[in-house]
């Protein structure tokens, strides 16, 4: 089997972001006739900032027919691009990562994102859909976004970091820097080399996968059109 039309359903979850972005970036350098149509949920738009890979995207997806890069802030509630999964446009479409919201949400038949309409237009349109989710069995470790350690901030006056973020995403309180807001930073990780006392981090954290969100794995593993991935490394094997 070997795809040539997909799309590619990013959720708001950092785990599995960098990895499935390899992959795809992998399946273009192996083919680059096969066109990606990417869809992002409000959630990934956010965590494609956080992770510094919103500006990398057009490396996948350049801006063609088929190989647009579709928001869920700029496509309104009804989705109305999800309706190229009923005209014949795509042979498969993967959402990697999943978050455990969105899982949730397929497992009971709720169409209420733009990659969950894009599912549920799919399955309608019977494109084959395959996902990946974050949270399957025991635990997991996550890739954090970069956020300040308390404990080795020294609270400088002067703060390298905050001076030469150029999103303005550290703020300050009472003079002294506070925090790293998350909506502003877009990952490139000046900060965490500007700071000389290391208490800029971002890193590997293990996370215990609730009991329910395994039970809605399961769930939408049973379900008809829908196939559930291990990992993203699984698509490289459509390509």
């Amino acid at each position: 089997m070997s795809f040539q039309r997909i799309a590619w359903g990013i959720t708001g979850a950092g785990h599995f972001l960098d990895r499935s972005y390899q992959v795809f970036k992998e399946i273009k350098l192996r083919n680059p006739e096969v066109s990606v149509n990417t869809f992002i949920s409000r959630a990934g738009e956010e965590v494609l900032r956080m992770y510094g890979l919103e500006q990398k995207l057009v490396k996948i997806s350049g801006g063609d027919y088929l190989e647009e890069i579709f928001r869920e802030s700029e496509q309104g509630s009804s989705s109305p691009k999800v309706g190229r999964f009923g005209l014949d446009r795509y042979d498969a479409l993967f959402v990697t990562p999943a978050t455990s919201n969105t899982v949730s949400k397929i497992a009971y038949g709720i169409a209420d994102s733009l990659v969950t309409n894009a599912v549920a237009q799919a399955v309608k349109g019977r494109v084959p859909v395959y996902i990946v989710p974050v949270d399957i069995e025991g635990s997991i470790i996550s890739e954090m976004p970069y956020n300040i350690d308390r404990k080795q901030c020294r609270h400088c006056e002067d703060c390298p970091p905050r001076e030469n973020c150029p999103h303005g995403a550290i703020t300050e309180k009472n003079g002294f820097t506070d925090q790293i807001d998350l909506l502003k930073c877009k990952g490139c990780g000046i900060c965490k080399e500007l700071c000389p006392y290391k208490a800029i981090k971002g890193g590997p954290v293990e996370v215990l996968v609730r009991d329910v969100d395994m039970r809605n794995v399961e769930i939408v593993k049973s379900l008809q059109g829908i196939t559930v991935l291990e990992s993203p490394e699984k698509i490289l094997d459509f390509f």
